[in-house]
């Protein structure tokens, strides 16, 4: 008699095109994630995804959200995923709340149904002080604006903000022509970034629009990074550069971000989709 092979249920999502293996640590056994995530999230012989999301159960809040990025690290906070999170919890009818409270690695948040496809995450407060970022750049408690930094050989002008993970800014005139395959991992790795980090290039349209790309750490570049256009968003108004009520335009979509006040939590509003459910052979091929 031949033995059925291991599968797992997964769900593929995405947020404004950043997408995602959704899988159900609630409902189902799961092997550990570590070992398997990068098969999960190859593109050409996995399933595909920039990061997978694990549902579990918590003791501090409704769900908790594990994220491992596509090359098996654990990333710590992902703003479209946790649309993309409240959806699935939601649609799978392992909750019926319109607000729920998420725990991640960078404390619990709280998504909530905006209309439609739209979710609204209430993402905390950014960290400023270049200690909570974290990032050598800066002192004190910031925030870390326009800092000069020398890298891979040029000379640039950088911001940085947490928002549970790193981000680096960098304003640039023309966002489609950004160096962003280069500059991305270098500083994704420099020494500045003891933990690494996300890294943001963004174009000022007018007050109102911001057009960013994202080099996400541990990922490479995504159609759209949630954190990071809260990040972007928060550097920006504080530069004076923008109103505290923003549209992002991302390539994958664009996302509505506000930040009422310097002691203010920021709101994050985007959509969330299914795009199709599947079973994953553990066992390598079948």
């Amino acid at each position: 008699m031949s033995r059925e092979p291991a599968f797992l249920a997964f769900t593929k999502m995405h947020g404004a095109g950043n997408d995602y293996v959704v899988l159900d640590g609630v409902s189902q056994t799961l092997p550990p994630i570590e070992p398997i995530a990068a098969r999960l999230a190859d593109r050409h012989f996995g399933v595909g995804c920039d990061q997978i999301l694990v549902v579990r159960p918590s003791e501090d809040a409704d769900f908790r959200m594990d994220i491992y990025n596509n090359d098996g690290s654990r990333a710590e906070m992902c703003g479209n995923g946790l649309r993309a999170f409240y959806k699935f919890v939601r649609d799978r009818g392992l909750t019926t709340k319109d607000e729920i409270s998420v725990e991640t690695l960078a404390g619990i948040m709280r998504p909530r149904a905006a209309g439609g496809d739209q979710v609204r995450v209430d993402m905390g407060r950014p960290f400023l002080a270049p200690s909570k970022i974290p990032t050598t750049l800066g002192a004190g408690d910031g925030p870390v604006l326009d800092v000069p930094l020398e890298v891979a050989g040029q000379r640039l002008v950088l911001s940085s903000v947490g928002m549970g993970n790193p981000h680096c800014i960098v304003y640039v005139d023309d966002v489609e022509r950004a160096p962003v395959e280069t500059l991305g991992p270098a500083l994704e790795h420099h020494s500045a970034f003891p933990n690494r980090t996300n890294v943001e290039f963004v174009e000022i349209v007018s007050r109102g629009l911001l057009r960013q790309r994202t080099f996400e750490r541990g990922t490479g570049e995504t159609l759209a990074c949630g954190s990071g256009a809260c990040a972007v968003a928060v550097a920006t108004m504080l530069r004076g550069a923008c109103e505290r009520r923003v549209e992002i335009a991302l390539r994958g979509g664009t996302l509505l971000l506000e930040w009422a006040d310097d002691s203010a939590h920021v709101f994050m509003t985007g959509p969330a989709a299914e795009v199709y459910t599947g079973r994953f052979p553990l066992a390598g091929e079948e």
